[in-house]
């Protein structure tokens, strides 16, 4: 952290600090979706974005809270819950929304969407936020943008830092292809969920074993960049391959 600030003199220290931490805690650690040039990392200002995938998620845990109180017949609680959900996702459709046609975070300093898609803008079908026609114009622009030879692209640059293309990571087909099919997108959402497991099946043939994240370029590796060696196992790499091999795996829908 130290080194990356000292890379920005121009900018207060601790205000690097804290863009690295929030960065860290997006989960996207780190991603030119947080790089001010796409490219450096000392030119990371996370807390000036509006991230579109953390507010559909929030929208979700919002109405799933007011669902709940709903079952316990706590009506203020509902109706209050309920009324931040539908708050936010009104706040994601005026905000959030890229006029060339997809989910867009949002520079909050700015006053302007990000110019850049990426997969977090499949987050409000997977939650459930999105307007039919906005859906399908989002999906439109992801296979137009983010389709690749061993699934979705994670963004559309290549910076070196590990939630950048060429990278894939597994979480994030699970939501792309749950929130296509919730939105009558089943042939895209098939198409992605078959080419990353085609990606896992080529690797583990190769390797024998499963990885962290994948390389989704047409090399047919794991991933890489970012701060540490690329990690075998992986929870969510198991876990979406045994769920996406339930889906469009022989013998599925049987």
């Amino acid at each position: 952290d130290r080194a990356t600030a000292a890379r920005a003199p121009q900018r207060p220290t601790g205000e690097v600090y804290r863009d690295l931490r929030a960065g860290a805690e997006s989960g996207w650690d780190f991603s030119s979706r947080w790089l001010d040039d796409g490219r450096e990392l000392a030119s990371i200002r996370t807390t000036a974005i509006v991230p579109v995938d953390l507010n559909a998620l929030l929208y979700h845990l919002e109405r799933t809270i007011a669902k709940a109180c709903a079952s316990s017949a706590l009506k203020a609680c509902e109706q209050g819950y309920g009324a931040r959900a539908e708050k936010r996702r009104q706040a994601i459709e005026d905000h959030l929304w890229h006029p060339a046609g997809y989910y867009a975070d949002y520079d909050w300093q700015r006053r302007r969407p990000i110019e850049r898609i990426n997969a977090a803008s499949l987050f409000p079908l997977f939650t459930g936020l999105a307007s039919a026609e906005r859906a399908g114009r989002t999906a439109d622009s992801v296979a137009a943008q983010l389709l690749r030879p061993g699934g979705l692209a994670t963004t559309t640059r290549a910076s070196g830092q590990q939630w950048d293309e060429p990278n894939g990571w597994a979480p994030l087909q699970w939501v792309a292809v749950q929130g296509l099919r919730a939105y009558g997108r089943d042939a895209l959402a098939e198409d992605i969920g078959r080419r990353f497991l085609a990606q896992v099946q080529q690797v583990y043939d190769r390797e024998g074993k499963l990885v962290e994240k994948y390389d989704i370029s047409g090399n047919q590796g794991g991933g890489g960049g970012g701060e540490y060696p690329l990690q075998d196992g992986f929870g969510w790499s198991n876990g979406v391959t045994l769920q996406l091999l339930r889906l469009y795996g022989p013998g599925a829908g049987r």
